[in-house]
Protein backbone atom coordinates (compact mmCIF):
# COMPACT_ATOMS: atom_id res chain seq x y z
CA UNK A 1 0.00 0.00 0.00
CA UNK A 2 1.23 3.51 -0.75
CA UNK A 3 -0.35 6.92 0.98
CA UNK A 4 0.10 9.71 -0.18
CA UNK A 5 -0.83 13.24 1.41
CA UNK A 6 -2.73 15.11 -1.41
CA UNK A 7 -4.31 18.51 -1.81
CA UNK A 8 -6.93 17.84 -5.12
CA UNK A 9 -6.55 20.97 -6.58
CA UNK A 10 -2.21 20.74 -6.37
CA UNK A 11 -1.26 20.07 -9.88
CA UNK A 12 2.28 18.36 -8.15
CA UNK A 13 -0.01 16.33 -7.05
CA UNK A 14 -2.54 15.25 -9.29
CA UNK A 15 0.86 14.65 -11.29
CA UNK A 16 2.88 12.55 -8.50
CA UNK A 17 -0.42 10.23 -7.80
CA UNK A 18 -0.23 9.68 -11.78
CA UNK A 19 3.26 8.94 -11.86
CA UNK A 20 2.83 6.35 -8.72
CA UNK A 21 0.03 5.06 -10.81
CA UNK A 22 1.76 4.08 -14.02
CA UNK A 23 4.70 3.04 -11.94
CA UNK A 24 2.79 0.55 -9.75
CA UNK A 25 -0.04 -2.02 -9.22
CA UNK A 26 -0.08 -1.29 -5.65
CA UNK A 27 -2.86 0.33 -3.88
CA UNK A 28 -2.86 3.81 -3.66
CA UNK A 29 -4.85 5.42 -0.35
CA UNK A 30 -4.94 8.96 -1.04
CA UNK A 31 -4.89 11.12 2.36
CA UNK A 32 -6.55 14.90 1.87
CA UNK A 33 -4.37 16.44 4.66
CA UNK A 34 -6.71 19.70 4.33
CA UNK A 35 -9.59 17.57 5.17
CA UNK A 36 -8.05 15.00 7.65
CA UNK A 37 -5.45 16.57 9.39
CA UNK A 38 -2.19 14.93 10.16
CA UNK A 39 -1.66 14.53 14.34
CA UNK A 40 1.30 15.59 15.38
CA UNK A 41 2.36 12.03 16.40
CA UNK A 42 1.64 10.99 12.68
CA UNK A 43 3.67 13.65 11.12
CA UNK A 44 6.75 12.87 13.79
CA UNK A 45 6.45 9.74 12.27
CA UNK A 46 6.48 10.87 8.74
CA UNK A 47 9.68 13.37 9.27
CA UNK A 48 11.15 10.07 10.73
CA UNK A 49 10.54 8.33 7.29
CA UNK A 50 11.73 10.96 5.31
CA UNK A 51 14.71 11.71 7.25
CA UNK A 52 14.31 15.06 7.53
CA UNK A 53 14.44 17.95 10.44
CA UNK A 54 10.66 19.08 11.14
CA UNK A 55 10.62 22.43 10.30
CA UNK A 56 11.99 20.82 6.35
CA UNK A 57 8.21 19.77 5.75
CA UNK A 58 6.92 23.39 6.16
CA UNK A 59 6.26 24.87 2.64
CA UNK A 60 7.58 28.10 2.59
CA UNK A 61 5.64 29.57 -0.47
CA UNK A 62 2.72 29.64 1.69
CA UNK A 63 1.12 33.42 2.71
CA UNK A 64 0.78 31.90 6.20
CA UNK A 65 4.20 30.72 6.42
CA UNK A 66 5.55 34.12 4.74
CA UNK A 67 3.51 36.31 7.47
CA UNK A 68 3.90 34.36 10.66
CA UNK A 69 6.73 32.17 10.41
CA UNK A 70 9.19 33.09 8.16
CA UNK A 71 11.59 34.73 10.60
CA UNK A 72 10.42 32.56 13.60
CA UNK A 73 13.06 30.52 15.71
CA UNK A 74 10.95 27.01 16.66
CA UNK A 75 12.61 23.68 18.03
CA UNK A 76 10.97 20.64 15.90
CA UNK A 77 8.48 20.15 18.05
CA UNK A 78 6.71 23.39 18.01
CA UNK A 79 6.94 23.28 13.98
CA UNK A 80 5.43 19.86 13.99
CA UNK A 81 2.48 21.80 16.18
CA UNK A 82 2.67 24.71 13.50
CA UNK A 83 2.00 22.09 10.89
CA UNK A 84 -0.93 20.37 13.03
CA UNK A 85 -2.53 23.42 13.78
CA UNK A 86 -2.07 24.78 10.24
CA UNK A 87 -2.18 21.88 7.64
CA UNK A 88 -1.30 24.42 5.09
CA UNK A 89 2.11 24.87 5.92
CA UNK A 90 2.65 20.87 5.18
CA UNK A 91 4.74 20.54 2.15
CA UNK A 92 2.99 18.46 -0.21
CA UNK A 93 3.07 15.47 -1.74
CA UNK A 94 4.42 13.36 0.74
CA UNK A 95 4.49 9.59 -0.68
CA UNK A 96 4.80 7.01 2.18
CA UNK A 97 5.48 3.07 1.55
CA UNK A 98 6.15 1.07 3.95
CA UNK A 99 8.59 2.39 6.65
CA UNK A 100 9.81 4.84 3.81
CA UNK A 101 8.59 8.07 2.96
CA UNK A 102 9.70 10.83 0.25
CA UNK A 103 8.06 14.99 -0.51
CA UNK A 104 7.06 14.59 -4.02
CA UNK A 105 9.37 17.72 -5.57
CA UNK A 106 9.70 17.23 -8.13
CA UNK A 107 6.60 14.90 -8.82
CA UNK A 108 9.50 12.56 -10.99
CA UNK A 109 10.58 11.70 -8.24
CA UNK A 110 8.37 9.25 -6.50
CA UNK A 111 9.02 7.27 -9.91
CA UNK A 112 12.24 5.59 -8.41
CA UNK A 113 10.89 5.97 -4.65
CA UNK A 114 8.10 3.08 -5.88
CA UNK A 115 10.13 1.13 -7.59
CA UNK A 116 13.14 1.39 -5.80
CA UNK A 117 10.98 0.58 -2.81
CA UNK A 118 9.51 -2.94 -4.91
CA UNK A 119 12.82 -3.54 -5.50
CA UNK A 120 13.75 -3.55 -1.99
CA UNK A 121 11.10 -5.92 -0.64
CA UNK A 122 12.28 -9.20 -3.04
Amino acid sequence: MIKIFYKPTCSTCRTALSLVKDSTDEKVELIEYMVDTPTQKQLSEVIKMIGIKPEQLVRKKEKLYKEKYANAKLTGREWIKVMAENPVLIERPVVIKGTKAIIGRPAETVVDFVKKSKRVKK
